[in-house]
């Protein structure tokens, strides 16, 4: 990746799905701006680690995270607006967690998240990883060296190191 810790979040828009299913967007710099934030990134809503292992441990864990002065998680994989409401509702995220849609990896590469997935049908995708952010700056980040792996980013690795 080539964002590090010290780097202001870019502007880059997302999208989600209100509470009517009506699709908006929201920049995630200023999203994050006045907040601690952690950011999950997720090579796609559905999938095994990432519905078995790296979602469910952030709801599992939140009361620990507000412990630890997290006042939003955002979960952003690519995918579009329809299908992480569908996931977030299937993961029972309740009101924890905002999951944000990236189509057309606009966040993911500027962020130098990409990953290509072409030779498993999943076309390109974003590298799995956890960041801290305070008020829009990168103040640390996990990032796992293959997609399947969650151990850096995990809920309980990642909010035991800060």
């Amino acid at each position: 990746m080539k964002i590090k810790a010290g780097d202001k979040l870019p502007n880059s828009e997302l999208f989600y799905l209100d509470e009517d299913n009506v699709p908006k967007k929201i920049d995630i710099f200023d999203f994050c701006k006045n907040n601690k934030t952690i950011i999950l990134g997720m090579p796609g809503a559905f999938t095994k680690t990432c519905s078995a292992i790296h979602l469910p441990g952030y709801v599992k864990n939140y009361d620990l995270a507000l412990k630890k002065g997290i006042t939003k998680i955002i979960c952003v994989a690519v995918n579009d607006p329809n299908v992480m409401k569908a996931w977030g509702k299937n993961q029972n995220i309740g009101e924890k967690i905002f999951m944000a849609g990236d189509p057309f990896l606009k966040f993911t590469k500027a962020i130098g998240a990409e990953v290509d997935k072409s030779a498993k049908g999943l076309g390109v995708r974003s590298n799995r990883y956890t960041m801290l952010i305070e008020n829009g700056e990168v103040k640390k980040i996990e990032e796992e060296k293959d997609t399947a792996a969650c151990e850096l980013s995990s809920a309980e690795n990642f909010l035991k190191s800060i």
